[in-house]
């Protein structure tokens, strides 16, 4: 009987919190059917924090909010599994979601400025957040209120919890924001682009605070972004995404020492380096992304691609998973013998994708430090 029981909690322990398994994301829209998410999968585990990264336009923020139900509309329509806490929270009624959101699942917006009412009171909109998930009286609602808000590093909590959005900087209005969002003590946030809207030293704070609290209350987190620099150090899992799929995904420190994707080595040789000298041009990625109504044929990066060959404009790569769990997308990998043969012919061949990088590219050969995160 004890071999049951302790065979019954591994088995518990190791169901993934979040289980996505084949999402699709598909808006109908006057110049035809526009596919935002595109068969996404992947696991995450309780007390884990997995980075989604990709740029505008790559499919990363209608991944959060289709699993969380918030893109509303007639012309949407969402397929596939989001197994939380066993039940699959697209088939819900919407009456069971609305009770799901903010008490098991949150999210932190882009902008604070919009996701908050600004005509209402910072204490009234984090108080009738309580009120209607834990049901405690009006006075005991204000005094969680004040202790969410000194919880969040907002300093005199007693008297900025009688302050109208507009009246706190951008950065305290973030904080009331993760404050809402932590309210009712969820076990998953979903952080969407939390410090686009700040300054650097501000961002630094931010993120700094949602690292704490996901510390403290054991909560998962999904952070998106469309900065590498933002998830190094901070999440143990990433995913790629490009024109609505992902590209690649593994373990951070993987993303970072093996890069193998193509478009994720762009993007990193994006990020602004410490040691490089004052006003040294930043890396761009050739090109644009795809039209997500008309996409190309085969690999949907490849017209960018320094390394793309004539395979990859027919064939569509499949996501390959190595023995380590690293899975890439590319028929030329990062690393690789073929990748380097693509790299010579293409620049040999004078293709644009290939001298732009080849002209403009700062290689730093030192490994971004990423800290303790994503062992």
């Amino acid at each position: 009987m004890s071999a049951s029981v302790n065979e019954a909690t591994t088995t518990a322990r190791d169901e993934p919190l979040l289980s996505v398994q084949d999402l699709r994301t598909h808006f109908s829209i006057n110049a035809g059917l526009l596919k935002a998410v595109d068969g996404v999968t992947f696991d995450l585990q309780a007390g884990q924090t997995l980075g989604i990264v990709g740029e505008s336009g790559s499919g990363k923020t209608v991944l959060s909010r289709s699993i969380m139900r918030l893109n509303l509309g007639n012309n949407v329509e969402t397929s596939g599994k989001a197994l939380f806490g066993g039940k699959d929270l697209l088939r819900l009624p919407m009456g069971q979601m609305t009770d799901i959101w903010g008490q098991e699942i949150a999210m932190v917006f882009q902008d604070p400025m919009t996701s908050l009412n600004p005509v209402v009171k910072i204490g009234r909109q984090v108080s009738e957040h309580v009120r209607k998930h834990l049901a405690v009286s009006k006075r005991e609602a204000r005094g969680l209120a004040v202790e969410l808000l000194k919880s969040v590093r907002i300093p005199e909590a007693e008297v900025a919890i009688d302050s109208f959005p507009h009246e706190l900087s951008g950065g305290m209005r973030q904080r009331v924001s993760i404050a809402i969002a932590l309210a009712c003590g969820p076990k998953l946030l979903f952080a969407d682009e939390p410090t686009t809207a700040l300054d650097v030293t501000v961002q630094h704070q931010i993120l700094n605070l949602l690292g704490l609290q996901q510390s403290e209350r054991d909560m998962a987190m999904v952070l998106v972004t469309h900065d590498l620099g933002v998830v190094a150090g901070r999440t143990d899992e990433i995913i790629v995404m490009y024109a609505g799929k992902i590209v690649e995904q593994s373990r951070t420190r993987q993303i970072f020492q093996n890069t193998s994707h193509p478009y994720t080595e762009a993007l990193l040789r994006s990020i602004p380096k410490t040691d490089q000298p004052s006003h040294t041009r930043l890396a761009a990625i050739a090109g644009r992304p795809p039209n997500l109504i008309t996409m190309p044929s085969g690999c949907s990066f490849s017209p960018r691609c320094p390394y793309a060959q004539e395979r990859c404009f027919e064939e569509e790569p499949p996501l390959t998973v190595t023995k380590e769990g690293h899975a890439t997308a590319c028929w030329y990998q990062v690393g690789t013998e073929a990748n380097r043969a693509a790299w010579d012919k293409n620049l040999a061949a004078g293709r644009p994708a290939t001298l732009a990088v080849a002209e403009g590219q700062v290689i730093d050969e030192v490994p971004l430090d990423i800290g303790a995160g994503g062992a």
